[in-house]
């Protein structure tokens, strides 16, 4: 009966590893997802989200409708775009993507300012 109870016991501890080494590849896929997939994406949009927190009146910028105009007013969640001479529209700041000079190659090709994320320069 002793024999029996220290068998049971061996085979327990053997299947506890057996248990771990089964997940292991389950847990190397969410590392590859983080690495891959997760953080850069929290990285595009924490730096989308400092462009939008340093907007300014004067910048041309491209919306995600696809109209670029220049800023001529802000308040915390709604910026005023002039996007013809005497016209104008109000645009939600998080639909605004990224600032203009960078898709045409400007000075800014870095950084917060590229939050497009597209461009013929790298921006």
């Amino acid at each position: 009966m002793v024999d029996v109870a220290f068998a049971a016991d061996a085979a327990a501890g053997a299947g506890g590893a057996q248990g771990l080494m089964s997940f292991l590849p389950l847990i190397l896929i969410f590392v590859v997802f983080y690495f891959l997939l997760i953080r850069p994406q929290q990285k595009k949009a924490k730096a989308h989200q400092e462009f939008i927190d340093n907007l300014k009146k004067g910048d041309e910028v491209l919306t995600s409708g696809g109209i670029q105009g220049k800023i001529t007013g802000l308040t915390d969640r709604v910026a005023t775009l002039e996007i013809a001479e005497n016209v104008r529209v109000k645009i939600a700041r998080p639909y605004i993507l990224g600032s203009v000079a960078c898709l045409e190659g400007g000075e800014k090709k870095d950084g917060p300012a590229c939050a497009i994320g597209v461009g013929s320069k790298g921006c």
